[in-house]
This record gives C-alpha cells, sequence and structure tokens, in this order.
C-alpha cells in the first residue's frame, strides 16, 4: 500500500505586516485630518470674529436700543421706525435702479468683451493686462479719477469730449436724472476686469470640435454665440449673474465719492449708505443694523431662490440644440 504524505499547513505570510501596514495607514489618515483642520482652523477663527460674529450681533442689536449707556429690549419697534423714514423707499429705489442698470452694462459687457478677446490670436496677453488694468487701482483712487472726469462744465473730461464733437454736454452727478447712469458707468470700468478674465477662463475650455460643428451645419457669429457659447458658459453665467446682483446691491463707496453721500434731492442715497448714517451720522446704531438685517434677507432670499432654480438650469443637456440627434434607419432593399 502507498504511502500517502500529507503537506503540511504552511502560514500565510505577510500577516503581521498586513496588520501593521493597516495601522500604519490609520495613523497616516489621522496625521492627515488633524492637519487639514489646523489648516483651516486659522480661517475659521477669522471668520468667527470678524464675519460670523459681527451678523449675530447686528441681528441681537437690530431688536435693542440703547441710550446713555442702557441697553432694553424693543422687539421690532426699530424695523417699524426705520419703514417709516422718508429717505427708506428713496434709498431702495435707488439701489434697485442701480443694479438693475449694472446687470444691463456690468454684467452683460464683459461677456462680450471676453468673446471678442478670445478671437484674438495674438496680444491675448497684453489685452487681459490692459482690461485688468483698473481693478488694480484702488477704487477710491479711480472713483476720485471719475469725480475729475464728471465735472459739470467743459473743464470735465467727458463733457471735453462731448463739447469737441458737437454734442450736447450733461450734469453728470450734478443731475438727479443722471446720477445712477454716472455711478454706473464708473463701476463698471472699475469691475470689468475681474468679469473679463473669469469669462476668458470660461471660453476657452469649451472644445473647439463645438464651433467646427456649427460652422458646417451653416451657423453663424450670432449663432454660435447663442447655440454654443452661452450653453456651455451656463454655469458660470448664473454664479456671475448672482455675485453681480450681491455686489451691486451693496452700492456704497461710488455715491460717497461721486456723488457726496445722498446726491442732489438723494438721487444717489443707497440702502448701504442710509445704514451709514443711522450708524454714525445719527448715533442711531440700532437703526442701522435693522437696515442691515433688512439688506441681509433681501440678499439671503435672492440666493436661496438662485440656489433652488440654479441646479436645475446646469442639469440640461449640454449638446447644442443645433445638434439634433440622428437616428439612422437600415436601408430597405427590394
Amino acid at each position: 500500500m502507498a504511502a500517502t504524505t500529507m503537506n503540511p499547513t504552511v502560514a500565510k505570510p505577510g500577516g503581521a505586516q498586513q496588520r501593521a501596514s493597516r495601522s500604519g495607514g490609520l495613523r497616516r489618515r489621522f496625521f492627515d485630518n488633524v492637519t487639514g483642520w489646523l489648516f483651516l482652523l486659522g480661517a475659521t477663527v477669522c471668520f468667527a470674529f470678524f464675519s460670523w460674529y459681527p451678523m449675530v450681533r447686528e441681528f441681537i442689536m437690530s431688536f435693542q436700543r440703547t441710550r446713555r449707556g442702557v441697553t432694553t429690549w424693543v422687539g421690532w419697534d426699530n424695523y417699524v421706525r426705520m419703514w417709516n423714514d422718508p429717505s427708506f423707499g428713496q434709498a431702495w429705489r435707488n439701489t434697485l435702479e442701480f443694479t438693475v442698470l449694472a446687470l444691463l452694462l456690468a454684467y452683460v459687457l464683459p461677456f462680450f468683451v471676453a468673446i471678442l478677446f478670445n478671437e484674438f490670436r495674438h496680444a491675448q496677453g497684453f489685452l487681459r493686462v490692459l482690461v485688468y488694468l483698473p481693478v488694480m487701482l484702488p477704487p477710491a483712487s479711480a472713483l476720485y479719477l471719475f469725480a475729475y472726469a464728471y465735472f459739470p462744465d467743459n473743464s470735465g473730461i467727458f463733457n471735453y469730449v462731448l463739447h469737441s464733437l458737437h454734442l450736447p454736454t450733461s450734469q453728470w452727478v450734478q443731475s438727479p436724472s443722471m446720477t445712477i447712469p454716472s455711478l454706473v458707468l464708473a463701476s463698471t470700468w472699475i469691475n470689468i476686469g475681474g468679469s473679463v478674465l473669469i469669462y476668458l477662463a470660461a471660453l476657452q475650455n469649451i472644445p473647439g470640435e463645438l464651433y467646427e460643428a456649427a460652422e458646417l451645419d451653416g451657423a453663424g457669429l450670432f449663432r454660435r454665440i447663442w447655440t454654443v457659447t452661452i450653453p456651455q458658459t451656463r454655469l458660470i453665467l448664473s454664479l456671475m449673474f448672482m455675485l453681480q446682483v450681491v455686489a451691486t446691491m451693496q452700492l456704497f463707496i461710488e455715491p460717497v465719492i461721486l456723488a457726496n453721500g445722498d446726491g442732489v434731492e438723494g438721487s444717489a442715497e443707497s440702502v448701504v449708505y442710509l445704514m451709514y448714517q443711522h450708524a454714525f451720522n445719527f448715533n442711531d446704531l440700532n437703526g442701522g443694523a435693522a437696515l442691515g438685517v433688512m439688506l441681509l434677507v433681501v440678499l439671503a432670499g435672492f440666493s436661496g431662490l438662485y440656489a433652488w432654480l440654479g441646479p436645475n438650469k446646469t442639469k440640461k443637456e449640454t449638446r447644442p440644440p443645433w445638434r439634433k440627434r440622428r437616428v439612422s434607419t437600415p436601408p430597405t432593399g427590394p
């Protein structure tokens, strides 16, 4: 009878090494997480003390009244008092008018300037620096240049040019009807550079095959912009729209420098400037806080509406609408 030999069971090598490597991976992951939280700690502390705490404090102060060092809770009295302020309605109308005009000019113009720059094959670096120069200037310095250009007589740059071309001149910020358009023009020139560079980055990420297919289908320039450029940049356009509204609703420095705060007959008074007046000129911090909370609620409502509607728009198919799906049909034989 043949003897059968049993192979001895050999222990799997590396069991201890696997446990050691697993524990080492957990240790590295723990230290990576701790390092990440330490990097975030500085930003979190700055936001807590310089952003979140002032917001919470402003909300609390809007329901209080402080007189001679004594603080009492007054409920909605500050909001009612601000609502009945004679300048309240005018300030909101000026702010909304500035926002609408800024959307028509400062939101649309940079996009088409970016499209124009994107068509150039040479000197793109020079054009980027040229359009970004106003952003590098301090806003106050740039606005003082516009204050000189807005002189109502012919010593102002704009009126001098208009007079040289035999065109009617304007009073600019000295005219109640031209104050808001003048502020929009100055604000657009100061901030156009950043928007153009953001749009340029978005345009350069569009595949060139889409434009080639559009040209083969006979699409002209404006047709390509409408069917390729705008759909492919829908996300950045919607984001810039929200940022534009939030920024323009906080109008402050332009009327302060160009129109002495409120302008002629209150034509330049904004919500933020009215808030500044109550807080620092009238020594009414509680009323200014109430105005700030009102503006915060309006902007938060707009941001919430954007967050609700924005994702639904960006989930649409990115295939250009002129590119219809073609279903191949098998050839029919005899």
